[in-house]
């Protein structure tokens, strides 16, 4: 073996996800932030069952996620998320982990002012990206292993304001806040982990839909200290970790992956660049 091979095994050992089963929901193609975390998983050694969510979804992964295990789920269907726990319940399986990777909100007439987001707007975004992993883990209780851990994916802040993420960034914070919840709640008859990977802005598909996201990520990479964005990879590995018992005493927490954007919104070159610019 080489010296990387040797370094590539260790790190493996490490994370100790070998044999050790975990539900991913979330992959819609090969840059999703919830595939990188499988591959993480897999090349591990540990195993993953993907819930994704349609066969419309099924078919257009067919090659990605071909003789793997996957099963349909849309949490906007309280049946189907009953389906996925008879089943999985059905097939004798426990999890000891989940990863929470969905998220969806509704622009129909692009980015509008906050004040202006509509009731129907809110709730169905809430309903998938939040009040989903709630409902998800009541279906999923009895299946998880008692020390298991569940790590869903929020944002590197939910106190910014920006006008490229609508209004997603208190559905984010709901979803954070929630994990203080979920930890309280399953503590009863648990050890059952609750965190967040806080990422930064990352070049996806899902990202590149939102209206005016593009030149935000363009910026972030200016104000990033080492001057490129977060990878989805530095995500992923972050999650695997926060699955990993080597995370154990790390629950209802959001762990920022920023790569030092929001220690540096005073880069001297950015401001001069802001200041120097013509306004008008």
């Amino acid at each position: 073996m080489t010296t990387k091979d040797i370094a590539d095994t260790q790190s493996r050992d490490f994370l100790d996800l070998k044999d050790k089963t975990f539900l991913i929901m979330g992959v819609a193609n090969k840059k999703s932030v919830a595939f990188r975390i499988a591959k993480v998983i897999e090349q591990a050694g540990g195993k993953v069952i993907y819930s994704i969510r349609s066969e419309a979804r099924r078919e257009s992964l067919g090659t990605l996620l071909q003789d793997k295990p996957v099963m349909v789920c849309d949490v906007e269907k309280q049946d189907e998320i009953n389906q996925l726990a008879d089943q999985l319940t059905k097939d004798g399986v426990t999890l000891d982990g989940l990863v929470h990777s969905i998220a969806f909100a509704d622009y129909p007439e692009g980015i509008r002012p906050f004040h202006e987001t509509t009731r129907s707007q809110f709730l169905q975004a809430i309903d998938i990206s939040a009040y989903s992993l709630i409902n998800v883990c009541n279906a999923l209780k009895d299946l998880f292993a008692r020390d298991a851990s569940v790590v869903t994916i929020g944002i590197s802040t939910t106190r910014m304001a920006s006008e490229s993420y609508g209004f997603m960034a208190p559905i984010k914070a709901a979803l954070e806040s929630s994990l203080a919840f979920l930890t309280k709640s399953f503590s009863r008859f648990s050890e059952v982990r609750f965190n967040a990977v806080a990422a930064g802005l990352l070049k996806t598909s899902a990202s590149a839909g939102i209206p005016g996201y593009v030149d935000s990520y363009l910026y972030a990479e200016k104000v990033i200290p080492r001057g490129r964005a977060v990878q989805t990879d530095e995500v992923a590995n972050t999650a695997a970790f926060l699955l990993s018992t080597r995370s154990s005493g790390i629950t209802a927490q959001s762990l920022v992956v920023d790569a030092g954007m929001s220690i540096n919104y005073f880069d001297a070159a950015v401001v001069d660049a802001v200041t120097s610019a013509d306004v008008n």
